[in-house]
């Protein structure tokens, strides 16, 4: 049987219709308009389009955003000042930063120094933490667009072997967490492993995030497995994931592809996130 392509365009619009009404109520009973400040360092051309999309997405349902440049020489002093400054603005709900930021700026110290009250892309260790102990308020927005496709598609992970491909903070590492409190059993490949081949053949879901176009063949899978390709690349046949769809063809059950499979739906997570931080504080206020 054909592989099914999972279209996460639709399940990203479906979030954002959700958000939008859970937005709406918030504007017209509390008199609230969501703020959401980015700060973006430099320039990336691929970070750029993503920003650009994101921007996007919150216009769709209702959501403000204001984005703070920086040039690439930007100290990490200012940046840090800049953030502290943002915390403290009732007028700001919720902040980003745009990664990859430049070499000079220690990525740990920004995201420690975001208030886990604002922090959407759910990296503050205060937030990591609750969703190590299975509490997922605000989680990593690529984590939570894996777990909101298979919900989606109704895959229940309890006692299900699970591969990630990557052990990055951003998103092996978090997502791994996430499919342990929903109890499946996995397994996590990073750039040290020495074959992944054992791991990703007796997975009934796979995750790779490794970046690299058509790493993960008919040789790598197991019969009628789920795979979510969370890898990207930019290569001259255009935009590629981890997975050469072809060779899979016909063995895998079901399939995201790249691009329109989990980046619409990270885009689509962040909103989430923006709308917990929203209700959240409000009904603290």
């Amino acid at each position: 049987m054909p592989t099914l392509i999972i279209n996460g365009k639709e399940i990203a619009h479906s979030i954002k219709k959700q958000m939008t009404t859970r937005i709406n109520y918030f504007k017209t009973n509390h008199h609230i308009n969501p703020n959401v400040a980015t700060i973006k360092i430099g320039q990336d051309p691929s970070s750029d389009l993503y920003l650009k999309l994101r921007n996007k997405a919150c216009k769709e349902v209702g959501i403000t955003t204001t984005e703070i440049d920086f040039e690439a020489s930007i100290s990490q002093e200012e940046v840090v000042q800049t953030l502290i400054d943002l915390n403290h603005n009732n007028a700001i709900h919720g902040i980003l930063i745009q990664y990859p930021v430049p070499q000079h700026i220690h990525q740990f110290q920004l995201m420690n120094t975001i208030s886990p009250q604002k922090d959407i892309e759910g990296l503050h260790p205060h937030n990591l933490g609750q969703t190590l102990l299975g509490n997922e308020y605000l989680v990593p927005c690529t984590p939570l667009a894996v777990i909101k496709i298979l919900e989606h598609e109704a895959i229940d992970l309890t006692g299900k072997n699970v591969t990630i491909i990557n052990h990055s903070n951003v998103v092996g590492k978090p997502l791994a967490v996430m499919c342990l409190n929903r109890n499946a059993t996995v397994n996590v490949c990073n750039i040290f492993t020495k074959d992944i081949t054992p791991f990703t053949k007796k997975a009934d879901v796979l995750i790779p995030a490794t970046g690299i176009p058509g790493l993960i063949t008919k040789n790598h899978i197991k019969k009628n497995s789920i795979i979510i390709d969370v890898g990207i690349a930019a290569t001259k046949d255009g935009i590629k994931g981890d997975v050469n769809r072809t060779s899979v063809d016909n063995i895998a059950a079901k399939l995201t592809p790249v691009p329109g499979g989990v980046g619409p739906v990270t885009i689509a997570s962040s909103i989430i996130n923006m709308v917990q931080i929203l209700e959240h504080n409000t009904k603290n206020q």
